[in-house]
């Protein structure tokens, strides 16, 4: 019998079917970015779409389109690719923080006007973005019924999780087995380098060469656990609120959010600081670098 939970592949009635028997709602986003030449460049929008539907097929609720486009090229990330990629064609899907969270912030007005009770914002890139991901929810959730969280993916699956952001990796062990494990024909490990060879390899971790699918399926079946729970809370807690009536918020009150909660907080955003040094003005991540002045 089909079980279809991915939104852009359900008929209408499923959709409506999914959402009276569970009001909930994935987003989930990455990009595309070296990961080694072990992992197609998609890893991150690939293993956290994957965690979500199967966390949605587990616990109930539906899953929205992938977004595979998020924060690069500028900040921090810049001098990270000058030293983990090096002059490589990058092959980035790549946009300025500040269109990222304004594109989160129409995600989350799509799902409360449709009357979702809660929803999961789930990133699989990494760096400072999540920090940001989970400030700019705390800062809108005033304005929406609907219940939010934000979390990289590492987070559900790493106990004692603070936010400094310990744990998960870049193309190393944790990244490679999560993918192998999600996306088998996604994973080629034959295309490793020679443990001596010299780098950078495409920004593969050290430590990727220890990739174990099995290991990768122990990860994603923590992890889906941990977001049942998380979604089951978030319900709850909209319970909690006992609403009986929603009005739909506007493109226009949107922008108003926009540009009166949110704007004058970014200049605290991770993403948004600009870093001491930059990478020299020959690489291809030095144009990019420093970040604008927004007003």
């Amino acid at each position: 019998m089909r079980k279809e939970i991915r939104w852009e592949r359900m008929f209408p009635d499923e959709l409506e079917a999914a959402f009276n028997e569970c009001p909930a709602v994935y987003f989930t986003y990455g990009l595309c970015e070296p990961h080694g030449p072990q992992n197609t460049v998609g890893l991150d929008a690939l293993k956290a779409h994957a965690i979500a539907c199967r966390a949605a097929h587990a616990h109930g609720g539906i899953v929205a389109p992938p977004d595979y486009w998020h924060i690069h090229e500028h900040g921090m990330y810049a001098n990270w690719a000058y030293q983990n990629v090096g002059e490589a064609r990058s092959w980035l899907t790549a946009m300025p923080a500040w269109q990222h969270f304004k594109n989160v912030c129409y995600h989350v007005r799509a799902a409360d006007a449709l009357g979702f009770h809660a929803a999961i914002f789930l990133t699989g890139h990494y760096g400072p973005n999540w920090q940001d991901l989970k400030t700019l929810l705390a800062l809108i959730q005033p304005h929406f019924a609907m219940r939010l969280y934000g979390l990289p993916d590492f987070e559900a699956n790493t106990p004692g999780f603070d936010r400094q952001g310990n744990g998960g990796d870049h193309a190393g062990r944790v990244e490679t087995s999560l993918l192998w494990a999600l996306e088998p024909e996604c994973v080629d490990m034959s295309r490793m380098p020679e443990v001596d060879a010299q780098g950078p390899h495409f920004a593969m971790g050290r430590n990727a060469y220890e990739s174990d699918r099995r290991i990768g399926e122990r990860m994603v079946n923590d992890e889906v656990a941990w977001l049942g729970k998380k979604m089951a809370e978030l319900l709850e807690d909209y319970t909690k609120l006992e609403i009986s009536e929603r009005r739909p918020v506007t493109f226009q009150e949107v922008e108003q959010i926009w540009a009166e909660t949110v704007t004058p907080a970014l200049n605290t955003f991770e993403t948004m600081k600009n870093p001491s040094e930059s990478p020299p003005e020959d690489s291809q991540w030095f144009q990019q670098c420093k970040l604008p002045e927004l007003s």
